[in-house]
């Protein structure tokens, strides 16, 4: 299988830009990625996954499903649900403003566009699984560094959700960031509402932290 052709990372340090010109200009650069170069990157970031030991043992995971140029989780969604992996998916909660739940995903699952017109699951009381028995979850990224740093669309959605893993590290599950390698620059500042992910997972390699 042939290393995908990608443009090469971007490299500006954050000083250089604000966070909202960075978020921009990262977004374009993923959106100019070819159907074919996210079909290989989709394919290397699946080959990496299975790979990693954060992932091995991990039988509940959470992902999302692509939106605005994000690197897609679904090949790898596709060989881990045949060893026996299930899945979830992120659903606005409609009472917790800025939180999140995790419902399943499974073949058939109906969805719909929610108001940033990201399809998920219908909310439900029921069948979701709460977060802190959830083995693994994969954040879509917008950039990243080699430190830990990280970048996502400003919601906050992942932060709000998983502050409980500052407090109680044993009960978090592993957060595993995913991105396109060229999303990765020199440096970004952590704020103190980060919650930290355990690495980064990219169409070329993975970045572990801690």
């Amino acid at each position: 299988m042939s290393q995908p052709i990608a443009p090469q990372p971007f490299e500006p340090h954050f000083d250089d830009l604000s966070r909202s010109q960075l978020r921009k200009r990262l977004r374009q650069q993923r959106r100019a990625l070819s159907f074919e170069q996210q079909q290989q990157a989709a394919e290397h970031l699946a080959l990496n996954l299975l790979k990693n030991p954060d992932l091995h043992r991990a039988r509940h995971v959470a992902l999302y499903l692509p939106n605005d140029g994000e690197i897609d989780p679904q090949v790898y969604l596709d060989t881990a649900r045949q060893r026996g992996v299930h899945f979830y998916l992120p659903v606005l909660h409609p009472i917790l403003p800025g939180r999140l739940v995790f419902s399943p995903y499974l073949d058939g699952t109906e969805l719909t566009a929610n108001r940033f017109g990201i399809p998920e699951p219908a909310f439900s009381k029921g069948p979701g699984r709460p977060v802190w028995a959830l083995d693994a979850v994969l954040f879509p990224l917008v950039g990243f560094d080699e430190y830990g740093g990280r970048l996502g669309m400003g919601g906050g959605f992942y932060d709000r959700t998983f502050a409980f893993t500052k407090r109680q590290p044993r009960l978090a599950p592993k957060l595993i960031g995913l991105a396109h390698d060229c999303q990765k620059v020199k440096a970004l500042p952590v704020e103190p509402w980060d919650v930290p992910l355990h690495s980064v997972v990219t169409d070329r390699r993975c970045y572990r932290f801690g």
